[in-house]
């Protein structure tokens, strides 16, 4: 069985990390356990985690709606009025079945009811499993603003188990590799050269590269786990990206992006920007775009779009002193953190993504 070991947690991989729960759950004599999943998952995942479940320890399931629009205050009323009305004391453990959503919307439920009990995260899509679940980050969006509420919390474990990725629609699958080509052009050349090079869906592959994009996310999160200097790394391509996927939730004129497919446009975008103020190569920039688009094509924004998501820049959380900042790559591999750059810059961006 492989394992990673995280600040203070370890991320189990495979069938037999659920003997690991198994013994977690009956160590530890929980009160209650209780299953968070969406309906998605709840359909289509829980029967395979419970066919794994070897404890006495009684257990109920909170299910929500799919999907980024309810991640947000309402959702998390909801779960915590559920949670008391199971009983859920502090002696009780919380395990997030799902994809992001769930295990942003789960961490943050689990780490402010009754001021923190313990969960688990069990990350169901590919995007999840390499970024998501990973690292601690918790929280929900307010409006269209996303990840403005959270905390930093912990996990007790993470496993991943990538049957479920069975259940997986093709655009969801995509979604995670953006992160994954993420990580490559922020900490590995190689790694990106590979994931340019293999079939992703591969499972002869698909596990090992799990793993090395955990393995990536892991090391800057043990270094820097409050995100004060060289965890901002994991920040490439999501500063525009997470601007463009907020606004395409609520533009009825543009298609609604999943995350990993705004932090694609999002990479392209910073990557632009990493030529103009870092430094990058034209060669690398045209490179890093020629993969996105081989990969997610290319949506089209017109100058209305573009002026509201430079306005949602904002708002992102990364921000100081009302500078806008961005993390920025020198070369693939490697990065630069805090740049500010400006509006024409941004406009211009754009339009060397539309070319």
């Amino acid at each position: 069985m492989k394992i990673i070991q995280a600040p203070i947690y370890n991320i189990y991989f495979g069938n037999n990390s659920y003997k690991v729960l198994n013994s977690f759950i009956r160590s530890n004599n929980f009160s209650k356990v209780v299953i968070i999943a969406d309906n998605n998952t709840n359909e289509f995942c829980l029967p395979k985690l419970i066919h794994e479940f070897d404890f006495n320890t009684s257990y109920d399931v909170i299910q929500f709606a799919s999907g980024e629009t309810n991640k947000n205050l309402k959702t998390c009323y909801e779960i915590w009025k559920a949670l008391t009305s199971f009983e859920v004391d502090r002696n009780s453990l919380i395990i997030n079945l799902g994809g992001g959503v769930v295990t942003d919307i789960g961490g943050f439920v689990s780490s402010t009811y009754k001021r923190g009990i313990k969960f688990i995260n069990i990350p169901t899509t590919l995007l999840s499993m390499v970024d998501a679940s990973i690292g601690g980050k918790t929280g929900i969006d307010l409006d269209d603003v996303k990840n403005q509420i959270g905390t930093i919390k912990f996990p007790n474990m993470v496993l991943i188990d990538i049957r479920y990725l069975d259940t997986l629609p093709n655009r969801d699958f995509n979604s995670g590799v953006a992160e994954m080509l993420k990580h490559g052009l922020i900490s590995s050349k190689s790694y990106w050269n590979e994931l340019k090079s293999v079939d992703v869906k591969s499972r002869d592959k698909l596990i090992n590269l799990i793993h090395k994009s955990i393995e990536i996310k892991n090391s800057i999160v043990i270094n820097d786990p409050n995100e004060k200097n060289t965890r901002k790394s994991l920040n490439f391509g999501h500063t525009l990206g997470h601007a463009i996927e907020s606004l395409s939730l609520k533009d009825n004129n543009l298609i609604n992006l999943l995350h990993g497919e705004a932090i694609a446009i999002g990479i392209v975008l910073e990557s632009y920007l990493s030529k103009d103020y870092n430094g990058l190569s034209q060669l690398a920039l045209d490179d890093i775009k020629s993969t996105i688009k081989s990969k997610f094509g290319i949506i089209k924004f017109n100058d209305s779009q573009i002026n509201s998501i430079i306005e949602l820049l904002i708002h992102d959380k990364k921000n100081s002193h009302k500078d806008i900042n961005f993390t920025l790559i020198k070369s693939v591999g490697n990065y630069s953190i805090n740049k500010k750059v400006d509006e024409k810059s941004i406009r211009m961006a754009f339009r060397y993504y539309a070319e």
